[in-house]
């Protein structure tokens, strides 16, 4: 049996990590067990598919019924695992092998597939869409809480700026947490470059780091990190992912900085 991790004010730094897509079932436990000899308690994350590839040729997963089963025996193993959801209809089949269901940045709008994520009972991560002011995110909660489901975590990835370029309003930390939940800061998609390499995004990964450290000394909830041993062979989002050896210090600081910043 899984638990999640308690996340909100007055708790630890969470961690959500892994691998952007399920490369493999293999991989997936390579990563997974990888990531929790570094970090302890963490969420485990991976997609099944991605629906929002830049190109019509680039790697989108297992599909949804081989990566439920995948991330299924993870769940079995004590990890407690998150997945994005693109349709409604995949709501309840994604919540038997999740313990948080995604909504993508491009999709946060979407009132049919908030509330059938809401409807599983699950918690619910929305990611803020690139194209949405911080105060717009209240209406996406609202949604899934209309279920009558309450567990809702909102996460920033950073705002569209000009062509293929994002940045991150750290005031949209603070004005999301002021709706009451808690707030994750997604670190790797926001030094993505979206469609920067013609048929795929590149990435400016050396930011990882300080944008981490500027948004846990905001006073986030989470940080929210895709990792790869080898970010330069991943079949998805490499050019922003963090190397898996350089999770150890990073996760270090910034739990150091979550501790300081509680006092």
């Amino acid at each position: 049996m899984t638990s999640l991790p308690a996340i909100g004010r007055g708790h630890p730094l969470v961690l959500i990590a892994g691998p952007c897509v399920i490369e493999s079932e293999e991989h997936v436990h390579f990563l997974a067990h990888a990531i929790r000899t570094i970090a302890g308690e963490f969420i485990f994350k991976a997609s099944f598919d991605k629906a929002n590839r830049s190109s019509l040729t680039s790697y989108r997963g297992p599909g949804l019924k081989e990566g439920v089963r995948i991330l299924a025996g993870l769940r079995e193993e004590g990890f407690a695992v998150l997945t994005d959801i693109h349709e409604p209809a995949q709501a309840e089949v994604a919540a038997e092998g999740a313990d948080i269901l995604q909504i993508p940045a491009f999709l946060c709008r979407q009132t049919d597939l908030l509330i059938a994520a809401g409807r599983t009972g699950r918690t619910v991560n929305i990611k803020k869409g690139q194209f949405v002011s911080p105060h717009e995110m209240r209406n996406a909660a609202e949604k899934v809480a209309s279920t009558g489901n309450r567990k809702i975590l909102l996460t920033e990835r950073g705002t569209s700026f000009g062509y293929n370029n994002l940045v991150v309003d750290m005031r949209s930390l603070e004005i999301m947490r002021d709706f009451g939940w808690p707030v994750i800061f997604d670190a790797t998609h926001s030094v993505q470059i979206p469609g920067g390499m013609g048929h795929a995004s590149g990435g400016q990964p050396q930011f990882i780091p300080t944008l981490a450290r500027a948004a846990v000394a905001a006073g986030v909830d989470g940080v929210f990190l895709e990792v790869h041993e080898a970010p330069e062979r991943a079949l998805s989002d490499g050019p922003n992912a963090l190397r898996l050896d350089h999770l150890k210090p990073l996760w270090e600081k910034l739990q150091a900085i979550h501790r300081l910043v509680q006092m």
